[in-house]
């Protein structure tokens, strides 16, 4: 074989095995960005809080925990990030609980419990509806709590109806970013079905609002959620963990700080 052939020959195949990674990356997105999904049943008994079920307007049926808070009181509306599970949060609705606060946290559609297959529209639905399933059952503010992934439903709701604020715990300018980040080679804005532009949507949100971050995070880089705390309108605040990473930010330190926030707005109301 000429050298010319053999170079033809390697291009091409170069160019066949880029293309099929391209269309591999295309085909699993959705199982990388939520690898909690799952047709795992809620279970029977709920590890904190009581079971509830919430409709969406699109037909799906949304598993949840709650806790209801005293009257007068704030709830907090908890989204969880793309591996977690709400029962996993009994110890944040027991020390919300010893302040009067209620908690409610959703599984997405396609987690467990839930009906559905998960995808940015869908999960922005979900955000809604818990929002609106939880403002019937409280008699106070509702402020929206966001982690990781669950940051871009809170930054959705938080801009769509009237929390009186927000918590974004983990945040990311948005999904588009991060993937360009860890993909660097590959076409992502052609390729890539659920954005999460909360770059886009946080100027709607000018209700208070309470940033907090790793310094150490390697999924979602602090320079990600610096960037979203910039493009956020007035109020906010950032409070930056020199310690923690992304797995292991939720200690009583974070607990404070958002029981903290929470009374603070209260006074401020008053």
């Amino acid at each position: 074989m000429s050298t010319t052939k053999l170079l033809l020959t390697l291009s091409l195949m170069a160019a066949f095995a880029y293309v099929s990674l391209v269309g591999l990356l295309y085909l699993s997105q959705r199982a990388l960005l939520y690898p909690g999904a799952s047709a795992t049943l809620a279970p029977e008994h709920a590890s904190w809080g009581e079971n509830v079920s919430i409709s969406t307007p699109d037909g799906e049926t949304l598993h949840g925990l709650y806790g209801q808070g005293e009257s007068g009181k704030p709830s907090v509306l908890f989204f969880h990030g793309n591996a977690d599970r709400v029962g996993n949060y009994g110890f944040l609705a027991q020390a919300l609980a010893g302040r009067g606060i209620g908690l409610l946290a959703i599984s997405y559609r396609g987690y467990p419990g839930s009906t559905g297959s998960p995808s940015e529209n869908g999960l922005l639905t979900d955000g809604t509806a818990a929002f609106d399933w939880l403002s019937v059952r409280s008699e106070s503010q509702i402020v929206v709590l966001g982690q990781s992934l669950g940051s871009g439903v809170a930054v959705n709701t938080a801009g769509q109806r009237p929390a009186a604020a927000v918590i974004l715990v983990s945040a990311y300018l948005s999904i588009l970013s991060l993937a360009q980040t860890y993909y660097p080679y590959f076409p992502v804005p052609l390729l890539l079905k659920d954005p999460f532009r909360s770059d886009l949507k946080i100027a709607k949100v000018r209700q208070p609002k309470l940033f907090i971050h790793g310094r150490h995070d390697d999924i979602i880089p602090l320079s990600s959620g610096e960037a979203l705390y910039r493009t956020a309108p007035e109020p906010k605040q950032m409070l930056i963990y020199e310690s923690s990473g992304h797995n292991d930010i939720w200690d009583n330190r974070l607990v404070g700080d958002v029981i903290r926030f929470l009374e603070a707005l209260k006074r401020d109301a008053t």
